[in-house]
């Protein structure tokens, strides 16, 4: 199958190639030399702008960080909505909702197909092809990259209106940023009280309170002290906002949510917004004045 890609990054890049290397044809963009080239090594084909992968191929697919370039890309100037063969828009991205509506509204007026395609499973999930991919669209054309969407991971299809798998992807987001939050607060207390946290986690992981925080992320990424779990601070607070935002448009209570996200506020702020979403432990580390770390 021909396959256009727009956006071959930390998540782009390891879905372009295992579409590749499942015998796909693909046509990929990006704005940056050194995410396209290990692609065009592979055979990829590169175009110049996100219309001339529309002009290209019939289905196209976008994973890119943020909703505002999400819809420049699909339907603003030189956006994929102005291509001449396009049949179908495939975002991977996680941009709400509303943004999702929004876009297919606008490229149904051109007859062209959105089927909302947020995954979740990090870089790590990408490279092995575990991930979880949430879909929403019109049957019809959910039937024809479906395969391809396999490749990825495991396919679940949530619903045929604009949007639903956006808010299945905000809900598994928050749940994920709620057990980073409460993960380091727990294992910093822990610390605080003089337990040994390698043993803590062995502890919680064995019970009831296993998260892939204390399961993943914590012995991977943070007692090393290494925080390179692959996804920035800035993303995570992005979708914590868009989870909030969405809930209290649906009138939900949101108490949780709003804590949550004032964590991951004041993580973005004293940590910095680029650096690894695991970051969010030394913002709870500063104020107890512990360290989370491997005893020597």
């Amino acid at each position: 199958m021909e396959i256009g890609i727009i956006g071959v990054g930390m998540m782009g890049q390891p879905m372009a190639k295992r579409l590749i290397a499942a015998g796909h044809s693909l046509i990929i963009y990006d704005t940056r030399n050194d995410a396209v080239a290990p692609l065009v090594a592979l055979g990829a084909k590169l175009a110049s702008s996100p219309q001339d992968v529309a002009d290209r191929v019939e289905t196209v697919m976008a994973s890119l960080p943020e909703p505002h370039i999400v819809k420049k890309v699909a339907t603003g100037e030189g956006g994929v909505i102005h291509g001449k063969k396009i049949k179908r828009f495939i975002d991977l991205s996680t941009t709400g909702p509303g943004v999702a509506a929004e876009i297919a509204a606008e490229l149904k007026k051109k007859n062209i197909a959105q089927v909302d395609s947020p995954v979740s499973g990090g870089v790590a999930g990408a490279i092995k092809g575990t991930l979880a991919v949430m879909v929403s669209g019109p049957q019809p054309d959910i039937d024809v990259v479906k395969d391809a969407l396999s490749v990825f991971g495991t396919v679940f299809v949530v619903g045929h209106q604009p949007g639903m798998a956006q808010t299945v992807k905000l809900a598994n987001n928050f749940l994920s940023a709620s057990s980073m939050a409460a993960t380091s607060e727990a294992i910093v207390m822990g610390v605080k009280a003089g337990i040994d946290p390698a043993l803590m986690l062995d502890v919680i992981n064995a019970g009831s309170g296993r998260t892939t925080a204390s399961s993943g992320k914590f012995p991977n990424n943070i007692l090393p002290r290494t925080f390179d779990a692959g996804f920035a601070t800035a993303l995570m607070l992005k979708d914590v906002r868009l989870c909030l935002q969405e809930a209290k448009a649906l009138g939900v209570p949101t108490d949780m949510m709003g804590m949550v996200a004032s964590l991951w506020e004041r993580t973005a702020s004293e940590m910095g917004a680029d650096k690894d979403f695991t970051t969010i432990v030394q913002t709870v580390e500063k104020r107890a004045g512990v360290t989370v770390q491997k005893k020597k």
